[in-house]
């Protein structure tokens, strides 16, 4: 990205919040993190990775966008982690100043229009993303998607962009910062996420274990931070739980001779150390908490949102 947004012609400050919506897997942390020019999402290419309501922050002249990465809409929500992430995506959705609703290519499945009029309910002004279109082959088919694809809904603009080539995205934050009220910057501009570093060390193990592992394992996974303390000689020192519903899951994760545990460790370590600039010693342990995906005391507990 080279270009900036044009400022206001007022002169004026723009700020506000915007959700980036649609259903599972189509790209929106990769799109968040692409935005903000660094890594505030985890991603895999599994559906349902995103389970908590994260911001990334953008700095631009005349421009605060704060983006609001959320879970993937779904309609099968027989589980409460599912229920949660629901409810936690529409409220972010509802309480936006801009919503921004993601689909894929030229692809338009049934979840695609479930989650956009869960959406267009929120009642914001939507503009239309549809990513990855550095996959549609041939590329004439993209227009007429497009030209079809305007006829959804009400949106305020509509941008095709791929968030894994960066292509476009000047032309959507362009497009975005037009559209937010006036307003101060709401965070400082060095700031680029709301979570912490504590945070961020759970999301990234859990990422590792995602890649790591196949099936529907991963959504009977969740990671705990019991202790993260920088030591005297300048290191982090991280201790984390990781919590599964079963114990054949636990031996799963734990792999022969404890070789999977192992190497999801060692990737976990050195993308902390990166992002940290330190070394790093992470602990891993592998712990039984019985369906715990369908209790919401025990979601609330593993700090899920629950609005």
């Amino acid at each position: 990205m080279t270009d900036a947004p044009p400022a206001n012609p007022t002169g004026a400050h723009r700020s506000g919040f915007v959700a980036i919506a649609g259903r599972p897997n189509v790209g929106k942390s990769t799109l968040v993190n692409a935005l903000v020019a660094q890594k505030v999402s985890i991603v895999t290419a599994k559906p349902q990775t995103t389970r908590h309501r994260i911001l990334g922050i953008v700095n631009r002249p005349g421009v605060q966008i704060v983006l609001v990465d959320t879970p993937g809409l779904h309609s099968n929500a027989k589980r409460a982690l599912n229920r949660v992430m629901n409810r936690t995506a529409t409220q972010a959705v509802s309480e936006a100043d801009l919503n921004v609703f993601l689909s894929e290519g030229t692809r338009w499945l049934q979840e695609d229009q479930a989650a956009l009029e869960r959406v267009q309910r929120a009642g914001r002004p939507i503009i239309a993303v549809v990513n990855k279109v550095d996959r549609v082959r041939p590329t004439g088919r993209l227009l007429p998607f497009l030209a079809e694809h305007a006829k959804r809904a009400a949106f305020v603009d509509m941008v095709p962009v791929s968030a894994l080539r960066a292509t476009n995205l000047d032309r959507l934050l362009a497009v975005i910062a037009a559209q937010l009220p006036e307003a101060p910057p709401m965070y400082p501009a060095e700031q680029v996420t709301d979570r912490s570093e504590r945070f961020l060390a759970a999301e990234i193990i859990r990422e590792k274990l995602t890649l790591a592992l196949s099936a529907e394992l991963p959504y009977g996974l969740s990671v705990e931070i019991e202790a993260y303390e920088t030591t005297p000689d300048g290191r982090v020192s991280i201790a984390a739980v990781i919590w599964v519903e079963r114990k054949g899951q636990k031996a799963i994760v734990i792999g022969e001779k404890g070789e999977r545990l192992k190497s999801v460790g060692r990737a976990a370590r050195l993308e902390l150390k990166g992002m940290l600039e330190t070394p790093v010693y992470l602990e891993l342990w592998v712990k039984i908490k019985e369906n715990w995906a369908d209790d919401e005391r025990a979601l609330r507990s593993l700090g899920y949102d629950a609005p």
